[in-house]
């Protein structure tokens, strides 16, 4: 089993950040490790996940389509709009070239991170809430219950951020990536068939 040093990526991570970005991936890390004790997934890389699910974060939009296109890694039409949008599947790639990180679980939860997708695994929905109500957050709509219902049905809070997501997205005409559609309508059908149980 890989042994992580959580604490030299911390250091190495904190000069490729500004303060604020910094202190919300402390936070995602945080959250992430008490949803894993919670939800008993694995504590080291539920930490590994939240500590590097925003490591792209901080490269500007033009250097992100370059890091891109000379890494082979695919863009879509959106992507091409909003290039803010790469930094979760570019985490993936920097997570592994630059932080020794192989886990297969790992780097698609920071790639999926913002966009949710069907069938997620535990780390995946784990990594996806806790950027969403990680201590620093304030604004989001909901985030009172969300927070709650993290801790005790994982799904339903995914679900909800989901669809708060796609309201808010709506609501300011900003670019959305079709996954985060394709994601809602997998667990609106969940929540559906469980409520119709």
């Amino acid at each position: 089993m890989t042994v992580y040093h959580i604490h030299k990526m911390q250091k190495k991570l904190k000069k490729y950040m500004d303060e604020t970005r910094y202190l919300h991936t402390l936070g995602v890390m945080y959250t992430a490790s008490s949803l894993a004790m919670c939800h008993g997934e694995d504590l080291e890389r539920a930490q590994v996940a939240g500590l590097l699910h925003d490591c792209a974060k901080c490269i500007p939009n033009p250097k992100k389509l370059k890091l891109c296109q000379q890494h082979g890694i695919p863009v879509s039409e959106a992507e091409m709009e909003s290039p803010y949008l790469l930094h979760a599947k570019l985490g993936a790639y920097i997570a592994r070239a630059k932080y020794d990180v192989h886990d297969e679980e790992i780097l698609s939860a920071i790639r999926c991170h913002t966009t949710g997708k069907p069938a997620m695994t535990l780390l995946e929905k784990i990594i996806f809430i806790a950027d969403y109500i990680e201590p620093m957050r304030s604004k989001a709509q909901n985030l009172t219950e969300i927070r709650r219902l993290a801790f005790w049905d994982l799904d339903r809070a995914v679900y909800i951020t989901m669809r708060d997501t796609l309201n808010y997205l709506k609501q300011e005409k900003a670019s959305l990536d079709n996954q985060t559609v394709v994601a809602y309508n997998y667990y609106r059908e969940i929540i559906r068939k469980r409520e119709e149980a």
